[in-house]
This record gives C-alpha cells, structure tokens and sequence, in this order.
C-alpha cells in the first residue's frame, strides 16, 4: 500500500470521530487514526491499560516513560486525563459506556464477525482487550488493508481463523474502500479514488452489494 493510499484511509476513518465520542483505538493502524482527528475536537480517547483522556503521542525525548497506552506508545495527558485500574477499565467497556472502538483484523466475515487475534502456528501475546472491545462498545470499526501480503482478500463470506467476537462490527475501513455490515449483508458505502468495481470485487472475498447512485470517493 502507497502511503498516500494510508493516508487517505486514515484521514477517511477519522471523519467518523464525532465531538462528544468517547473513543478506544486499538493496537496498529487505529492508533494512527488519531494524527487525523481535527485538532480540538472534543473527543475522549480511552486506553484500556487505565487512561481517560489520552492526549498526542510524544518521542522518548519529550514523553513521560511511565505514561504509555495499552500498545506501549509514549502519549500524554490534557485536561481532565483521568486514570484507573484495569477493573474500572473495563468495567467502562463492559458497560457499553464506549461510542466507538476501532480495531484491526486479520479477518472480517460479510455477517460482522472478527478475527483478530491469533494466526495458528504464529506467536500470539494473547487475546488482549480485543475480545471485550469488540463485544460491548456501542460501535464496532475495522481499519485494516484490503488483502493480505500474499494479495488475499482479508473481507471475507466466513472467517478462517479463530474468532474475536461474532457479528459485532458494523463498519470496515480499507485503502480501498469503506463497507457497511448490515442485515441484508456487506453495503459498499465509498470508493478510494483511483480503484475500479472490477478491482474491488477480485480483491474483496465476499459478494457485496453496491448503491444506486454515484459512490463517494476518498
């Protein structure tokens, strides 16, 4: 993937931070969703590690080395940065108390299952958050590239791998084009500028359905 083409799939997954959200943006991909939110915007991002309110990522030069968030970034604070323990944590996320959460995926099944996780035969550090997240936030976001290394669709009619949670996410963001997971199934909602129908179906393991009038581009 270009960077330009990282660009603007990371600036197009930050136009749906909305002011007044509280946020949570998993390890990878997501946590650069957030150099692209529009300065000021009134938005609460949660770490699950224990953070309310976490503020820019800063170098080791300048960070504080004992704040980091829940994929081991050096952030900082702003006003009203809170912090807790891993029960309150998540006592917030398995309260549904989170308007988003924005995480990456090996898979993605047309029906909103996730696979994030685990690879069987790769080192894997642990299920993490994602579980949780991916099961009890009020919106559920995938950010990931189209397709693999290997050019293999990573949106797919059913997941491969173990399964992160099943059915929950409702939105999927790639350097190729933005779906919508409803209950007629995978909606085409944007067209990244520069790809074709023909190219998206070849790179897309799913069958999709596509609006009758012109497609957004981004």
């Amino acid at each position: 993937m270009s960077s330009n083409a990282k660009e603007k799939m990371l600036k197009r997954t930050a136009a749906d931070i909305l002011p007044g959200m509280t946020v949570n943006l998993g390890i990878g991909l997501p946590t650069e969703v957030l150099q692209y939110v529009v300065p000021g915007t009134p938005v609460c991002l949660h770490s699950e590690n224990g953070i309310a309110g976490v503020g820019p990522v800063l170098s080791p030069d300048t960070a504080d080395r004992n704040l980091i968030d829940a994929g081991g970034a050096y952030v900082s604070t702003i006003p009203g940065t809170a912090f807790f323990d891993s029960a309150v944590s998540f006592a917030l996320v398995r309260s549904g108390r989170l308007d988003l959460t924005l995480l990456g995926a090996f898979e993605v099944a047309a029906n909103g299952d996730l696979a994030n996780w685990k690879i069987p035969g790769k080192f894997s550090p642990g299920m993490g958050g994602a579980i949780e997240l991916a099961q009890k936030a009020r919106r559920v976001g995938v950010i990931m590239m189209h397709t693999d290394r290997k050019g293999n669709p990573k949106i797919l009619a059913q997941c491969t791998l173990p399964l992160t949670a099943k059915g929950h996410v409702k939105r999927i963001y790639t350097d190729m084009a933005v779906f919508d997971i409803t209950a007629e199934g995978l909606h085409l909602r944007e067209i990244a500028e520069g790809v074709g129908l023909a190219e998206l179906r070849a790179a897309t393991g799913a069958p999709f359905r596509i609006p009758d009038q012109d497609l957004p581009r981004f």
